[in-house]
């Protein structure tokens, strides 16, 4: 009977060890992002929701580029979608990322890397609205690397993001 006990309960300690997700805190102001799937840090419903105040407390970055979608260069600030999926133990997998308007296209985790893909916020030092591509939007640093010049990464480019699905192979 002892060990049958010893035995439940190292089970349990590792069973809820591994498998305990993080708590991340609650958004304050509006919820801007929503992620769902296999995410190991969440908030809400087993899914991570975001403010702005939590996408900026994750860090800034800022670049300027040229887009097919502005004229001239633009400067723009957001968090890279690698701390964000950092942020979640996101380390493989797809992402399905999501429009306002419905919009949807899948991203492959490995795209997130150090000096790449943005989740920005603001464009020229402005927030940017709805009717902006706002308020959030997903851009690359086109003008850094001729494979971000291409048709594949310009329709993965989701403005009005409010969604990503993570989904794992």
């Amino acid at each position: 009977m002892r060990q049958r006990g010893v035995t439940l309960a190292m089970c349990m300690a590792l069973c809820s060890g591994s498998a305990a997700a993080e708590t991340l805190p609650q958004p304050e102001g509006q919820v801007l992002l929503t992620i769902t799937g296999a995410i190991e840090s969440t908030n809400h419903d087993g899914s991570a929701e975001f403010d702005l105040a939590m996408l900026r407390q994750i860090g800034v970055t800022a670049f300027e580029t040229a887009t097919i979608w502005n004229d001239g260069r633009q400067r723009f600030e957001g968090v890279t979608l690698a701390a964000l999926l950092a942020e979640l133990g996101v380390r493989d997998g797809t992402l399905n990322a999501q429009a306002v308007n419905n919009y949807s296209i899948e991203i492959p985790v490995d795209e997130a890397v150090p000096g790449g893909p943005l989740i920005a916020w603001s464009r020229n030092g402005k927030s940017m609205s709805l009717r902006d591509k706002g308020p959030l939007w997903l851009v690359y640093p086109y003008d850094t690397d001729p494979a971000y010049q291409s048709e594949v990464t310009f329709a993965r480019s989701v403005w009005q993001l409010n969604r990503i699905d993570v989904q794992r192979p």
